[in-house]
């Protein structure tokens, strides 16, 4: 058994498109519409047969009260691997992207946390 897709719950599924893509480099995979909403996928462009991020529509009642409290408490929606959190960090601030965490190094981990502009934490992370 492995995870072949995960989502994420996002306010604007366009600007989760160019935000995942643009910024973070990840590349669309899948794209259905739906009625009003699509079956959105990206991948990252270093396995594009691997787990696909599913940019799910955060319309359902129960997930505003669910991102809100995760957001508030700090937690990150999802954890992305990097190979160098401190060279990802300035790339992505040099590309405007706020972090609610800088680098921070715990043992044989670090990571550091990004607001994704679509109501989510997002972690990213290398272990060693």
């Amino acid at each position: 058994m492995r995870i072949h897709l995960s989502s994420v719950f996002v306010d604007d599924q366009d600007k989760a498109l160019r935000f995942y893509t643009d910024v973070l480099g990840f590349v669309k995979k899948t794209e259905v519409p739906l009625g009003k909403d699509r079956w959105l996928t990206v991948v990252s462009p270093e396995d594009p047969d691997g787990t696909e991020l599913l940019l799910e529509p955060d319309g359902h009642p129960a997930v505003q009260p669910y991102k809100t409290a995760l957001v508030q408490d700090g937690i990150p929606a999802a954890s992305f691997a990097v190979d160098d959190v401190t060279a990802e960090f300035d790339r992505l601030r040099g590309l405007g992207v706020r972090f609610t965490q800088d680098p921070l190094e715990m043992g044989q981990v670090t990571t550091a946390v990004l607001d994704d502009t679509c109501g989510n934490l997002i972690q990213i992370v290398h272990s060693r």
